[in-house]
């Protein structure tokens, strides 16, 4: 079985799965994010989560901006599922100039929908922080705190997150091995997203190490697994429509590394 982490208080598997095909965000190509957009019907989204927690996966995360796939989320969470959902906070349209109550009510939503923990969208946080708007923030940090839950921030930019740490805000960061802007992805983001992982002294969810399906699993989890601290964890999105038994696969192989570790 995959190893569980404790992480700011809650007890979740090594490996998590992320919502990224469910949305038809395939960061590959328009016609890669529409056959993946058409496959995950609601039904096919249950159907992964289920196989996902049956395989050992404890935790998930989705954004509370996809309709379709928020409107999953809830259905799951009030029909008993039982994996944790990490939260991934949006705006919609109000992200930049959010007024009075946007923030507040995106976070009452996912909080009332059951989440374990909550984390600011990681562009968000760049559009906020390079405009000299960390007043939201810190906005967003102290409305979320009141939930009770664990708080965090996603973010493309390792400055960012140095930044935030140096203010400590928050208790968890969401870090991407490749800052993909523009759906450009640079092997050498690599070196510094691991190092700020390392650098970090709260808990740190990594995602995109397999670079959106451009790196080779058994590569990149052994990578990732040498290269995060022992409570962090691995978010991966996961997409059946080109592989039915991914899900179990990609557990079995962390399961395998993590047992036999290539040095």
């Amino acid at each position: 079985m995959l190893p569980t982490v404790d992480f700011c208080g809650i007890k979740l598997s090594k490996m998590l799965i992320g919502a990224n095909p469910f949305g038809g965000y395939s960061h590959l190509s328009k016609e890669a994010s529409e056959k993946m957009e058409k496959f995950h019907t609601e039904e096919k989204i249950f159907e992964t989560w289920d196989r996902a927690y049956a395989a050992g996966i404890t935790g998930f995360a989705t954004n509370t901006n996809t309709e379709k796939v928020l409107n999953a989320t809830c259905k799951y969470l009030a029909n008993g599922g039982p994996m944790k959902w990490l939260a991934q906070v949006e705006f919609g349209k109000d992200w930049e100039n959010p007024g009075e109550g946007v923030i507040e009510a995106s976070l009452d939503r996912a909080a009332s929908a059951g989440a374990a923990a909550l984390f600011l969208q990681g562009e968000i946080l760049g559009q906020w922080v390079e405009a000299g708007k960390l007043h939201l923030v810190r906005r967003f940090v102290e409305y979320a705190r009141t939930k009770n839950v664990p708080v965090g921030i996603a973010g493309h930019d390792p400055e960012h997150h140095y930044l935030i740490d140096k203010l400590d805000l928050v208790d968890f960061h969401v870090i991407p091995f490749f800052n993909c802007v523009n759906d450009n992805f640079r092997l050498e983001d690599l070196e510094a997203a691991t190092r700020l992982i390392r650098y970090l002294r709260k808990p740190c969810i990594a995602y995109k190490v397999l670079g959106a399906g451009r790196i080779e699993p058994k590569m990149g989890f052994s990578y990732a697994l040498r290269n995060i601290k022992p409570n962090d964890c691995i978010l991966v999105g996961m997409s059946r429509h080109a592989d039915d038994d991914q899900v179990e696969k990609n557990v079995a192989l962390l399961e395998e590394l993590i047992a036999n570790p290539i040095l």
